[in-house]
C-alpha cells in the first residue's frame, strides 16, 4: 500500500523527524506527568528515594501506555492516534485518602482492581458516553483543580503550621518568582516555547532556590543511572471495598477525560474514530490501572496539552506519539532521573503545582460554558455537585464520624462531585422526556 493511499496519521515520518517531534510531545507533558507522583508522594510522606521511584514507575507505564495508544494491539487496546498517556490528576487526591485510612498497599490494589474494571468496561462505556457530557465533565475538572490547590500550597508554605520554617517569606517570595516566570514565558513566547512554561519555571526556580539553600541533591549521587522498580514495591496489594469504589469512579471519570481528548485528536487529524476505537483507547487506559498497581505508577489519561501540539504543529502520524513513549520508557528506566526529579525544592514544585491545578479548574469552567442553562435544571445541578464536591476540601473533618469506608468515597472531592452530577444529570435530564440540552 503506498502512502498516497494511506491516512496521514498512519504514515512513518524519518527517524531523526520522528525523534525530535517525539522529544517535543515529552517536554510539553513531562512537568504534568512527574508532577502526580511529586504531590502523592509528599502528601503520603514518602521519603525522596521512594518518590523518585514513583517518578521512574510513572515515566515507564506513561511510555508504555502511550505506545498502545500510538501503535495499538490488535482489536484489544489503543486508539491508533497521535496522543500521549500521562499520570491524571484525577486519581491524586483519592488515592491520599486511600493511603492514610488503608495504606499504600490499599492505594495500588484499588488501582489494580479500578484497571480491571476499566477492562471490562470499556466497550459499553463506550457506548452510553452519552451519561457523561460537559455539564458532568465539567464539575468534575473544576473540582479536581480546586481540590488540589491546597495540596500545592502545602508544598507551598510547608504541611506543619508548629515549623520555624513554615510559610517563611522567601519560601513564598520564590514560589511567587516561579509563578511569575511561568506567565512571562507564556505570555511573550511563541509558538512551542509557550507551551513550556511551566518547565521553565520549573528549572529556573530550582536554580533560584540554591542561594537559599532550598536545595540538596545529595542522594543523586548514590542513585543508579539504570533500573527498574520491583512489582509490588510496597507490599502484596490489598482491596478495600471503599477504595476500590473510589478508584472504579475516578476510572470513569478518566475515560470520559480521555474520550473528549481522543475526539479532539480525531478532529484535528481528519481522521474520523468509531466507538469501537474509543473502546481500545479507554481499554488502555484501564491497562494503565493494571500496569500502575503493579509498578507502583498511577492512572494514565489521554494528555490535553500534546492534544495542543498536534493542534499547532499539524504533525499528524501517530509514530510521532510512539516515539515520545519510547522516549518516556527511557527515562523511566533511569532512576538517576527520578532521584533528580525527587529532590526539587517543595516551593518550586508547589508554585508549578499551584499554575497547573488553576488551569485543570479553569479547563472545567470552559467545559462548563458549553452546557444549556436557560430554561434547564443545570445551573443547580452544577452547583450542587460542586459545592458537595468542596466540602471535604474546606472541611476535611466533616466526615470524621462516618465509618472509614464512607470517609473514603465522600471524603474524596473528586469522587463525591462525580456521583452527584451523574446521578442528578440522570434525573434531571434522562429520567424524563425531555427536549433540554445537557
Amino acid at each position: 500500500m503506498t502512502t498516497e493511499t494511506r491516512h496521514q496519521v498512519d504514515v512513518p515520518l524519518p527517524l531523526a523527524r520522528l525523534l525530535v517531534l517525539g522529544a517535543q510531545h515529552v517536554l510539553v507533558m513531562y512537568t504534568g506527568c512527574v508532577t502526580v507522583p511529586l504531590v502523592f508522594g509528599a502528601a503520603a510522606g514518602l521519603d525522596r528515594t521512594t518518590i523518585g521511584l514513583l517518578i521512574n514507575a510513572d515515566l515507564l507505564v506513561a511510555g508504555v501506555v502511550t505506545l498502545i495508544q500510538a501503535l495499538g494491539v490488535g482489536r484489544l487496546l489503543g486508539v491508533r492516534l497521535p496522543v500521549v498517556a500521562g499520570a491524571t490528576f484525577t486519581a491524586v487526591t483519592p488515592m491520599i485518602l486511600i493511603a492514610g485510612e488503608y495504606g499504600l498497599q490499599a492505594v495500588y490494589g484499588s488501582m489494580i482492581a479500578a484497571g480491571v474494571f476499566g477492562l471490562l468496561v470499556a466497550v459499553p462505556f463506550a457506548k452510553v458516553v452519552r451519561f457523561f457530557p460537559p455539564l458532568v465533565t465539567g464539575v468534575v475538572i473544576t473540582v479536581v483543580g480546586l481540590s488540589l490547590i491546597g495540596v500545592a500550597a502545602g508544598l507551598i508554605a510547608g504541611n506543619d503550621q508548629t515549623a520555624p520554617d513554615y510559610a517563611a517569606p522567601s519560601h513564598l517570595a520564590l514560589a511567587a518568582a516561579v509563578v511569575v516566570v511561568v506567565v512571562l514565558v507564556t505570555r511573550l513566547a511563541r509558538g512551542f516555547l509557550a507551551q513550556l512554561g511551566v518547565l521553565v519555571g520549573l528549572v529556573l526556580g530550582t536554580v533560584a532556590a540554591i542561594p537559599l539553600g532550598l536545595t540538596d541533591f545529595s542522594s543523586v549521587a548514590g542513585a543508579p543511572w539504570l533500573g527498574i522498580s520491583a512489582p509490588f514495591h510496597f507490599g502484596a496489594p490489598h482491596f478495600p471495598i471503599a477504595a476500590v469504589i473510589s478508584m472504579c469512579v475516578v476510572m470513569l471519570v478518566t475515560f470520559a477525560e480521555s474520550t473528549a481528548d481522543m475526539l479532539a485528536v480525531s478532529e484535528l487529524t481528519g481522521k474520523p474514530i468509531t466507538s469501537a476505537d474509543l473502546a481500545r483507547g479507554m481499554a488502555a487506559d484501564g491497562l494503565s490501572g493494571v500496569l500502575g498497581g503493579i509498578m507502583n505508577a498511577f492512572l494514565d489519561t489521554v494528555f490535553a496539552q500534546n492534544v495542543g501540539l498536534v493542534g499547532m504543529t499539524r504533525v499528524r502520524s501517530r509514530y510521532v506519539a510512539a516515539a515520545a513513549g519510547g522516549i518516556l520508557v527511557v527515562l523511566g528506566v533511569v532512576p538517576k532521573l527520578g532521584e533528580v526529579v525527587a529532590s526539587l525544592p517543595g516551593p518550586v514544585v508547589g508554585a508549578c503545582g499551584l499554575v497547573m491545578f488553576a488551569t485543570v479548574a479553569a479547563v472545567g469552567v470552559t467545559t462548563l460554558r458549553a452546557v444549556e442553562y436557560e430554561g434547564t435544571d443545570n445551573l443547580m445541578i452544577v452547583a450542587v455537585a460542586i459545592g458537595v464536591g468542596l466540602l471535604p476540601v474546606v472541611a476535611p473533618r466533616i466526615y470524621q464520624n462516618f465509618p472509614a469506608w464512607a470517609q473514603i468515597v465522600a471524603g474524596s472531592a473528586i469522587t463525591s462531585a462525580t456521583l452527584v452530577a451523574f446521578v442528578l444529570n440522570l434525573l434531571f435530564n434522562h429520567g424524563r422526556k425531555t427536549s433540554e440540552k445537557c
